[in-house]
């Protein structure tokens, strides 16, 4: 309303995976014409102690109020508040308006797990699915990665369930080069 801006106008609560849902319907409304440009948007505000309350007496945050992700010490996740934002455009428009990219999305996947372990625990293989599908929508080869941002919570039991599925999918790498494997939560807490 403010910017007077008009197309799909859509909210997503998939829990932590808002953002990426967001950017997915956005990606796919830009690639289907339904606009020519996008603003994805993420917010997370903890209005109350209550959920923050429940998840330390379920053993889901960390004890020591640290994301220890992929690390031996992993003990649960950080709550974090945040909001970022992204506006997207067809390669094509911005470099016939001569806008300035600052990045490039080459593919977008979303899918839920199902059955696993439990509720906070990842299913590996549909966790390798979804890596091998999303590189397909990109049309990339698990050579021509060289980094990867991923889930990590820092739990031990999440963690080394998505490093599994991550080592099943690079293991057909001919690329000499090293994968780096990141986790931002470490660094600001999981915005959820």
């Amino acid at each position: 309303y403010v910017f007077g801006l008009h197309g799909p106008c859509m909210a997503f609560d998939t829990a932590c995976s808002s953002s990426l849902v967001a950017l997915h319907a956005a990606v796919r409304s830009l690639q289907n014409g339904d606009c020519d440009l996008a603003v994805v948007a993420g917010v997370s505000v903890m209005l109350t102690p209550d959920q923050g309350v429940l998840f330390a007496r379920t053993g889901m945050t960390s004890a020591t109020g640290r994301c220890h992700t992929f690390d031996e010490s992993a003990d649960g996740y950080v709550r974090s508040e945040g909001c970022g934002a992204l506006v997207l455009q067809r390669v094509g428009d911005a470099r016939g308006e001569k806008r300035a990219m600052h990045a490039v999305v080459r593919g977008v996947g979303v899918a839920h797990d199902g059955t696993s372990a439990s509720l906070t625990a990842p299913n590996g293989r549909a966790q390798e699915d979804l890596i091998r599908k999303t590189l397909g929508d990109a049309g990339l080869g698990m050579d021509e990665v060289d980094y990867l941002e991923a889930f990590g919570t820092g739990s031990s039991m999440g963690d080394s369930i998505e490093m599994n599925a991550v080592a099943s999918v690079t293991s057909t790498r001919q690329n000499q080069t090293r994968l780096v494997v990141g986790g931002m939560k470490a660094n600001i807490g999981h915005t959820e």
